[in-house]
């Protein structure tokens, strides 16, 4: 059980690896129907099947690249889905009180959910309300395989924390925190608003005239939503509110992060470590997305260690919860 839920963990950060690839590589379309490639399971390679292909599917001609992006994210985020359930099935056959099967069985569900935002992404072709859903339904999983594999290990904070409500308290409106920006962050690149302000620390021009939330947080109906469908003034906003949003996140992260160094524990004085490092390079990928008008490997690392700042926030609440003088913090 440790084995696989340990291999599922490092699989879901490398399927949010790749998930973040293929959307910045606006790949999310490279194959046109699910879960097959332009009716197979691999992507068209000889002549007659790319011909075959591009007749089937004249509206999306084949781009093998994207098509094998697409297609490694499918086959990496399939192998999750297998390993989840069978890490469900062990659960319920041993049933083991250090793995309860309540999570194993919330996680198959989530799967199931997730596999069908996949399969919408395609079909509604790229609706962003649905790619952001996605985006969030992988960094569940991820959050629920790292709850798992700490229950396994078993490791717990052992320092007397007389302030451990209270903080644990703090640490879940962060999370809260944190899991909004992630959705703002989700809703920004899937309507392609990335680079609606080139200037930092503010947007150009008179940005704060041409502010538009209704516009901006709204799903206009359009055939197809791949490169955006939203005018520019809706992409400023979300991009400003994106970075409004991260304001708050790293102010309210750091001061939390800053609370965990003072306190007389090492595994806290760690973890308070970790989210201040995570925090601090977020905030340097992020700058320099813009900066450098969202280069590729900046702007996958952007996703990647917003995963570890989550990871560093269950981690921290894990230990709080888990403490032995919870009940008297």
């Amino acid at each position: 059980m440790k084995k696989l839920v340990t291999c599922a963990l490092l699989l879901a950060i490398v399927v949010i690896i790749l998930g973040a690839y293929t959307r910045l590589t606006d790949a999310g379309l490279g194959c046109p129907d699910w879960p097959g490639c332009y009716g197979d399971l691999f992507v068209p390679a000889s002549e007659d099947k790319i011909a075959q292909a591009n007749a089937s599917f004249p509206e999306r001609p084949v781009e093998v690249s994207k098509a094998w992006s697409e297609m490694i994210h499918r086959y990496f985020a399939g192998t999750l889905g297998l390993l989840i359930f069978a890490i469900a099935f062990i659960a319920v056959k041993k049933k083991s009180p250090q793995m309860p099967v309540g999570l194993p069985l919330f996680l198959c569900g989530l799967v199931v959910f997730q596999a069908a935002l996949g399969m919408w992404t395609v079909t509604l072709n790229l609706l962003p309300v649905v790619v952001m859903g996605h985006l969030l339904g992988g960094f569940g999983v991820l959050a629920c395989l790292f709850v798992m594999y700490l229950r396994l290990q078993g490791v717990t904070c052992r320092d007397k924390l007389k302030s451990a409500r209270r903080l644990m308290l703090f640490g879940f409106v962060g999370m809260f925190i944190l899991g909004c920006q992630i959705a703002l962050g989700g809703w920004t690149s899937a309507n392609y608003a990335a680079l609606a302000c080139t200037n930092f620390p503010v947007c150009e021009g008179e940005w704060w005239t041409q502010m538009d939330l209704d516009g901006a947080y709204s799903v206009p109906y359009a055939e197809n939503y791949e490169f955006g469908v939203h005018g520019y003034s809706e992409r400023m906003t979300m991009h400003v509110i994106h970075r409004a949003g991260a304001l708050i996140t790293f102010v309210y992260l750091l001061t939390f992060g800053i609370w965990l160094l003072r306190l007389r524990s090492k595994v806290m004085n760690s973890a308070g470590g970790a989210l201040i490092f995570m925090l601090s390079a977020q905030v340097i990928l992020g700058v320099s997305n813009v900066v450098m008008s969202l280069p590729l490997t900046v702007a996958v690392a952007h996703n990647f260690v917003a995963a570890c700042l989550l990871l560093v926030m269950v981690w921290i609440i894990w230990q709080l919860a888990h403490n032995r003088d919870t009940a008297n913090g």
